[in-house]
């Protein structure tokens, strides 16, 4: 005997007001006696402080209590049916509405972050009664918002200038990095559409030293409501490189940053969880002090690296 969920979109991607339509199929060698099949539709968003992120009061919150913001029960089938031996199929559907939330009507978009993650999924249940074992099956179907329930969403996507020089740097650096002259001037979104790569230019105008890369780091940034703390954890969640080793001077280099789908998700200030994303640009220089450390984090100051992080706000546009 047994049980699978499906949807009708093998994408199983959804927008807010749209129907979710599938099919429970079972396949049993007997005729199954059942008193409901019920399926249930849930949105949670699901907390967790990791590890080592806070210190040890952190510690104490590091699970917390799940945000369930959407859950709706369906009976598909009149109660005390029977289903025929062999292969067997309840249709079902269902309207993906706000109105079912309980959060002033906001349905999140699917997101899987570190700390933070935002989760929809139908479970069906074919209840059998006491004596017998019940039948349950579960698939996640994934939400985008669409324009209507979107914020605000810009004309157009902003760009800011940046320059990175030594004077722009609160770390030590290498000292002919001081005693010569480097700057790095160029522009970069900080406002973009999940649909959209992440636009932006640079120039190495000057650089005493030879560089080893130029890579483009997007951060996401998770904010959880634990107790009467706030505690916030900045993790990578990738790593674009747009040079390597030495460029020419002068040169205007283009940067082209795909987004990840549901590693990102429009930017989310609801209060008891935030998410967050910021971009960095981080130059690294050829010394024999970064042979030393191959795998060093990027975003950790070192003397043969500079940077910039800027924060990037991510909005759906239809």
């Amino acid at each position: 005997m047994s049980m699978e969920l499906k949807l009708s979109r093998s994408n199983r991607v959804y927008f807010p007001g749209e129907s979710i339509e599938g099919k429970i199929i079972v396949n049993s060698s007997s005729s199954i006696s059942y008193q409901k099949v019920l399926v249930t539709v849930a949105g949670t968003v699901n907390l967790q402080v990791r590890g080592g992120t806070g210190g040890v009061i952190e510690s104490l919150y590091s699970v917390v209590k799940p945000i369930c913001f959407l859950k709706k029960v369906i009976e598909v089938s009149p109660p005390g049916g029977k289903l025929s031996p062999g292969r067997s199929e309840v249709p079902f559907s269902f309207i993906l509405s706000s109105k079912d939330t309980n959060n002033r009507g906001r349905l999140y978009e699917t997101f899987h972050g570190g700390n933070i993650s935002i989760q929809y999924l139908v479970t069906a249940d074919i209840i059998r009664g006491y004596l017998h074992k019940s039948l349950t099956a579960t698939v996640e179907f994934l939400v985008e918002s669409n324009k209507t329930i979107s914020q605000v969403v810009p004309a157009q996507p902003e760009s800011v200038n940046f320059y990175i020089t030594q004077d722009t740097q609160k770390h030590q650096l290498l000292p002919e990095l001081l005693t010569g002259r480097f700057r790095i001037t160029g522009k970069i979104s900080t406002q973009c559409s999940l649909v959209d790569p992440l636009l932006g230019e640079l120039t190495v105008d000057a650089s005493s030293v030879p560089l080893n890369s130029i890579d483009i780091q997007l951060l996401r940034v998770e904010s959880i409501l634990a107790g009467e703390r706030i505690i916030s954890d900045t993790s990578v969640v990738q790593t674009t490189q747009v040079a390597d080793g030495d460029v020419c001077r002068s040169l205007t280099l283009p940067i082209y940053v795909i987004l990840p789908r549901l590693l990102v998700c429009p930017t989310v200030l609801s209060g008891s969880f935030d998410i967050e994303f910021q971009v960095s640009i981080v130059i690294s220089f050829q010394s024999e002090l970064s042979k030393l450390y191959p795998k060093a984090d990027l975003r950790t100051p070192r003397p043969w690296l500079a940077m910039v992080t800027l924060p990037l706000r991510l909005y759906r546009a239809s």
